[in-house]
């Protein structure tokens, strides 16, 4: 990547907003601007006591696991920002723990600032494409794997365009991943994981990910999972279509799950009930889905970015999403950490003390849940020949897809505990968590996708009357418009995919996908009180006695 020194690596930029020339004189008596930003990301110990419950078996897996996940992690180093080396550079330990935290020297949650001297714009497209490129020199290049998740676009030795697929990128990596999944393998006894790691390896060296995606699908069994390889898009700022490398190692709650298993019967019912016109509903969702509950123990790459991943709903393939669903699994233990950390602080400041009650985790849960849920159901295919509703939707797919789940999650929490199939929460908790928890997400910024997606959630329900302000400024919930507002937001993210109309999806999310100076006082508000803005974690084998 192209760098620029302005004196010596270890300058920091100042970055927060009304920063005086009196604040930085008295730094050796008060905090600095990075080491408040750090501490905006509430250290958490990742550990679980399910790990005890493992054989000796899956404790072996996990150990090369661990191994496997640091490559990934390596990986996206490569993939984001170019040369992990910047951390030897850095002797301020706040400025090093914040390029941590975001995998370099722009910070993900503010619209990708840079904070550190020497780095400007974070080039759109990461590592993945040169960093000249334009976008008018990709139109014009005449690839057919150019848009392939899993290529990188490189120049020859005259300056022209060439595709590289991943496996060859990236080769030295890939070898030593191959040769720990060989150790895997040979040590894997329960035959989902042993059938999904030998369908992953061959992944990993042909960059076709289907068969083991099916493989996946198809692993009930197994006491602990393995996420692991490119997956997620979300880097990819410059045409959202190159995936980056992450893992996650999960430990299954296996008494949770089996409380879980019947709603995935209830999949093809939770389509038919979606609030559009029925042309809309014609995707019938797989039946292999299922929805179950882990701990997690570990995050490597993109997952570890920024923001944590508190659920998972995979794979993304359409082709595996309509032969056998989803799996959607909920990280139980990085759920309850960000709940107790910021959803409840940020409850009990801004929402009417006479509803405060209404804000649970439960709620959150299944909220979150719902959301992954969602993303299974819906629209797969326009329904007027633009073909395949993510190609339709180009630039916008990530933004309305991530706005359709929140939506549409609790859409159907509301529906199912009106039906009584969801009876540890009311309406109005479902409701009441959701407009904290657009709050608590909001906090991440509306540059990226899901921020976006938030926003438009949050404006659609706002201008649906869901909620006002009181005198004092706390939320005071309506119950009935905001169930209104939400079949009126779901409904028209349905028309929106479903029309493949790329324009208005522009149009509207450029109107209704920004933070509003109303907003801004709330957040302003949220901030001033101390209230964590996400976690972090403190993590490895050895929190977890292996």
């Amino acid at each position: 990547m192209k760098k620029v020194f302005l004196g010596t690596m270890a300058l920091i930029l100042c970055v927060l907003v009304g920063c005086t020339s009196k604040e930085k004189n008295t730094a050796t008596t008060s905090k600095s601007e990075l080491q408040v930003k750090v501490e905006e990301f509430a250290e958490v110990d990742l550990t679980s006591g399910l790990v005890n419950n493992l054989s000796a078996n899956d404790k072996q897996l996990l150990k090369i696991f661990f191994q496997i996940s640091d490559i990934m992690d390596a990986l996206f180093w490569k993939q984001t920002f170019g040369d992990k080396a910047i951390l030897d550079t850095i002797t301020d330990p706040w400025a090093r723990a914040f390029v941590q935290i975001n995998y370099g020297p722009w910070e993900r949650l503010n619209a990708d600032c840079p904070f550190m001297a020497g780095y400007g714009e974070k080039p759109l497209g990461c590592q993945f494409y040169p960093t000249d490129l334009t976008k008018q020199e990709y139109e014009a290049f005449d690839d057919p794997n150019k848009g392939s998740l899993y290529t990188v676009l490189r120049r020859d030795h005259e300056g022209k365009l060439k595709v590289v697929w991943y496996h060859d990128e990236y080769k030295r990596e890939i070898s030593q991943v191959c040769a720990l999944l060989d150790s895997a393998i040979a040590v894997a006894e329960e035959a989902g994981m042993k059938n999904y790691l030998i369908e992953r390896k061959k992944a990993f060296e042909t960059d076709d990910y289907l068969a083991s995606d099916l493989a996946w699908m198809d692993m009930k069994n197994s006491m602990i999972d393995f996420v692991v390889g490119p997956i997620e898009n979300y880097d990819d700022k410059l045409n959202e279509a190159k995936a980056s490398y992450e893992a996650f190692i999960l430990v299954k709650d296996t008494e949770r799950c089996n409380e879980l298993a019947k709603f995935v019967k209830m999949l093809p019912q939770l389509q038919q009930e979606l609030p559009c016109e029925d042309k809309y509903k014609t995707f019938v969702p797989g039946m292999s889905s299922d929805l179950n509950v882990y701990d997690a123990v570990y995050y490597a790459g993109d997952c570890n970015a920024g923001s944590k991943t508190i659920a998972i709903n995979l794979p993304n393939d359409d082709r595996v999403n309509a032969a056998k669903g989803t799996r959607r699994l909920q990280l139980r233990n990085a759920m309850k950490a960000k709940f107790d950390r910021i959803m409840q602080p940020i409850g009990n400041l801004i929402i009417d003390p006479s509803q405060q009650e209404h804000v649970k985790f439960e709620a959150f849960f299944w909220n979150v849940m719902l959301h992954e849920v969602s993303h299974g159901l819906g629209v797969k295919q326009t329904i007027n020949g633009k073909g395949a509703v993510d190609k339709a939707m180009k630039t916008e797919q990530t933004t309305w897809e991530e706005a359709k789940a929140d939506i549409l999650g609790l859409f159907i929490c509301c529906y199912l505990i009106e039906k009584g199939e969801i009876t540890n929460i009311t309406v109005e908790d479902a409701i009441t968590t959701y407009i904290v928890g657009i709050l608590r997400s909001v906090r991440f910024g509306a540059g990226e996708s899901h921020g976006k997606a938030n926003m438009m959630c949050f404006n659609a329900m706002e201008q649906g009357g869901a909620f006002s302000r009181n005198n004092d400024g706390s939320y005071r919930v309506d119950i009935q418009k905001a169930k209104e507002a939400m079949k009126s937001w779901g409904g028209l993210i349905l028309k929106v995919q479903g029309d493949g109309d790329f324009d208005f999806a522009v149009k509207y999310r450029t109107e209704n996908g920004g933070i509003s100076p109303e907003l801004q006082n709330d957040l302003d508000k949220i901030n001033a009180s101390g209230i964590p803005r996400d976690i972090r974690f403190k993590q490895g084998q050895s929190l977890l006695g292996l």
